[in-house]
Order: C-alpha cells, then sequence, then structure tokens
C-alpha cells in the first residue's frame, strides 16, 4: 500500500512551499545514505525524495491531491524535467550536502573559488649544531630555497603592459557546475575549473621572467639567531621567509628544527651537563686541586680527601642557560673514577707496604691487599 506524501514529510496536507522544503532539507540530512548507516535508511531516503518531488510542484500534486499515487504514477517522473520551481532539488543537495563530498555521496567535494590572495607555504629546514652552538646560542648563517614573488610582473603572471582576464569557462567562479537529474531527485557535481584551475583568472601573455607563475626559486642567505639554551627538537619560526603566496597574498614562514651533534667530553641532562674525570688514587686519598673542563672553560676544582669511586661532584650554575631565561643556568656534574695502577714499581710497594703495616697496627688487619681493598671504603 502506497504511503501518504504528506506523512512521509511529517507536514499537513495545506503545507506551503516552504514547509515542504524545510521539512525535506531535515529528512535528508536525516537520512541520506552518506550519513546514515543503518538498515532501511536509503530506501527511506528514496521515499523522502519520491514524496518532495511529487508535492513541491503544484501540478503533480494537484493531481496527487486529487487521484493519489495513481495519479503521479508514471507522470511525475516525466514532468520532473520541466518543473520550474525546482531551483529546489538543486540547491537544497548542494547547501545540505557539499560537506560531504569526500565520502562519495555527491560525487566530488565543492571547491571555493580562491581568486582573492592566498598565503604561500611554509618551509622547514633542518639545522645542525655543536654542543656549545646549542648552549650558548648565537648567529648562524643558514642557506634556503624558496619561491619569491616575480618582480617584472609583481606576482601576476602577466606579462608588464597586460593583466589575468575572466575565465570565459566559469565566468569567473573558478568552479564548474553539472546538474543530473534522476527520479529520486537532483545531484549537482561541483569541480574545479580546468581551464583556470579555480583562479577565475587566466594569463593570455605570460611574464618572460616567471613563465606566468608570478614567482621564481630563488637561493638566498640568512643569519638567524639561536637562542642560548636550545636542544633536540627546539623550532624556530623565521617570519615571511616561505615560499611567496599568490596574487599578491603574505608569504608562508620557514621552520628550522634544531639537531644538537654529540659531544665527547660532555652530555646534557636537561639543563645540567654531566662529564667524567678520572684521578690517581693518592689524589682520592689526599686530596688535591686539579683543573676541569667545563664549557665555560677551564675551571679549578677541590677534591676532598679520601673520595670514594663514583662520587658526583656539583659545579653550580656551569650548566645549560634556562632557554627564555638565559640567566639562569643549570649545574655541571662530575662523576670521578679513580686509577688504581696494577702494577707498581718496587719503591711504591716498599712504601706501601709500610703504609699498610701501620695501617695493620691500628686496626688489626695487615697486609697491602687489606689495606689496598678497605682504602676506598674508609674515611
Amino acid at each position: 500500500m502506497a504511503s501518504d506524501y504528506y506523512e512521509t514529510l511529517g507536514v499537513s496536507r495545506d503545507a506551503d512551499k516552504d514547509e515542504l522544503k524545510s521539512a525535506y532539507r531535515r529528512l535528508a540530512r536525516k537520512y541520506h545514505p552518506d550519513v546514515n548507516k543503518e538498515p532501511g535508511a536509503d530506501e527511506q531516503f528514496k521515499e523522502i525524495n519520491r514524496a518532495y518531488e511529487v508535492l513541491s510542484e503544484p501540478e503533480t500534486r494537484a493531481r496527487y491531491d486529487r487521484f493519489g499515487e495513481a495519479g503521479v504514477s508514471g507522470a511525475a517522473g516525466a514532468g520532473f524535467q520541466d518543473m520550474g520551481d525546482m531551483g529546489g532539488f538543486a540547491d537544497i543537495f548542494e547547501s545540505i550536502f557539499s560537506g560531504f563530498a569526500g565520502s562519495g555521496g555527491m560525487g566530488g567535494q565543492t571547491q571555493r573559488r580562491r581568486s582573492g590572495p592566498v598565503r604561500g607555504d611554509d618551509l622547514r629546514l633542518d639545522l645542525k649544531l655543536d654542543f656549545r652552538e646549542a648552549v650558548f646560542g648565537g648567529e648562524k648563517e643558514i642557506r634556503i630555497s624558496h619561491l619569491e614573488s616575480c618582480e617584472v610582473c609583481a606576482g601576476t603572471g602577466a606579462k608588464p603592459g597586460t593583466r589575468p582576464q575572466t575565465c570565459s569557462t566559469c565566468s569567473g567562479s573558478g568552479q564548474v557546475r553539472r546538474v543530473t537529474r534522476t527520479p529520486f531527485g537532483s545531484f549537482t557535481q561541483v569541480s574545479t575549473c580546468p581551464t583556470c584551475n579555480g583562479t577565475g583568472m587566466v594569463i593570455e601573455e605570460k611574464c618572460d621572467a616567471c613563465n606566468g607563475k608570478g614567482a621564481n626559486q630563488v637561493t638566498k642567505k640568512l643569519k638567524i639567531t639561536i637562542p642560548a639554551g636550545v636542544d633536540n627538537g627546539t623550532r624556530l619560526r623565521i617570519s615571511s621567509e616561505g615560499d611567496a603566496g599568490q596574487r599578491n597574498g603574505p608569504p608562508g614562514d620557514l621552520y628550522v628544527y634544531l639537531f644538537v651533534n654529540e659531544d665527547s667530553e660532555f652530555q646534557r641532562d636537561g639543563i645540567n651537563i654531566l662529564s667524567e674525570i678520572t684521578i690517581s688514587y693518592l689524589q682520592a686519598v689526599l686530596g688535591c686541586r686539579l683543573q676541569v673542563n667545563t664549557v665555560d672553560g677551564p675551571v679549578e676544582m677541590v677534591i676532598p680527601a679520601g673520595t670514594q669511586p663514583n662520587t658526583v661532584m656539583k659545579l653550580e650554575n656551569r650548566g645549560v642557560p634556562r632557554l627564555g631565561n638565559p640567566v639562569s643556568r643549570g649545574d655541571h656534574m662530575i662523576t670521578l673514577l679513580i686509577d688504581i695502577p696494577t702494577k707498581i714499581t718496587p719503591d711504591e710497594r716498599e712504601l706501601l707496604e709500610k703504609l699498610a703495616s701501620i695501617k695493620g697496627e691500628r686496626t688489626g688487619k695487615g697486609g697491602l691487599e687489606g689495606f689496598l681493598g678497605n682504602l676506598f671504603h674508609q674515611r
């Protein structure tokens, strides 16, 4: 048994044109196959289209009101080609479903005209730094290749003395439309104009300097400032050094990604610097003063008597400047390694034996091996 088209659209039998269109918009959005994947949604969508097709045209609606489905069977589809008020389907479908293009239901995504200024593309450059360059920053010279607006044609792409003309294929809209009419509705496919590539303008006489592109590839040198304290992955933005924009659009930006080379002597832990030094067992036992290397240069450090292996000593404010606040610095953490010789001279052995015997008399433990074995575990 045929459905009642008024009930299908959820309107009264005296609904006017605007009420019909509003109801159709709501239901078509809800049951469109690209949106509603529930079983039966596709059939419901076809029924909604059929109902609106019949009721939106006054003559067909009149026949339906008088004779029901029998009055419009076979006639509605045939008469549809001549429906003057069916700005209906094309406009409604375009406004409702232009965003669903990627799913394939509407035959291609609606392209917006891009005849105005267009911002240029951003560029990326990877830059390697030495360890100390990352710590203290400074100026760095780089080379980049980017698009610059053509000076001869001022970026228009047209030969001096001429200018781009409105595209005759799309009349300057940048889009071409194709309407496909079916018994279930009218589908509008909107695509980029193939003649002007969506710009709405064509260049009849191209600029010789840029071959009509409006920009040229240029290699240039730049001096950039590296802030103190940068690390692997730090990104710097160099404003307006990306590719030139189209049709006098602003240029993009250049993004410089920093990568820090490893150092043979120093390592980094956040804003702290780590290193190791090796001292003799005598220096550890007796204590000493010695110079150690830091990123700032040699610094004298005091090694306390009786220092144990793997002791970590801290040199305050000798680390990495805090990024964005170079006055604040981390520390330099130095791990002390103690060199215990595997071979000693007879004279050294004699002296150590004497020391071991004295140590043994005091502790009740004698012998050189016992002395050396306990040397770095007692204060």
